[in-house]
């Protein structure tokens, strides 16, 4: 049973700095960027847009699809440089524990 006893310790305290680590994510921010520069988004750790930046530039009114293109590559460019500073975050986190993919923490 003391073996229980330490899984259950190190369970909550895995719960604990995943909770640390959630909140530090939260803050945590990724720029996407496309067309060279002149479309630019930022995303949070939760995957939330925050900022939008448009040179003035690429803004006529025949070409609203081209910016809406490059609008589009911008934030998926953000949002797969979240994901995967989510993932690296959860590696450290997680450390030699081996969980089965898909597996997801908080409980």
């Amino acid at each position: 049973m003391k073996n229980l006893g330490n899984m259950m310790k190190q369970a909550q305290q895995m719960q604990a700095k995943m909770a640390e680590m959630q909140a530090k994510m939260a803050e945590m921010e990724v720029t996407g960027i496309s067309g060279g520069g002149v479309i630019q988004t930022t995303l949070n750790g939760k995957f939330e847009l925050k900022r939008l930046k448009i040179d003035p530039s690429v803004v006529d009114p025949a070409e609203v699809e081209v910016l809406e293109d490059l609008i589009l590559a911008a934030f998926n460019d953000a949002k797969t440089k979240a994901e995967t500073l989510v993932q690296d975050e959860m590696a450290k986190l997680t450390g030699g524990m081996n969980l089965p993919a898909g597996f997801k923490l908080p409980f």
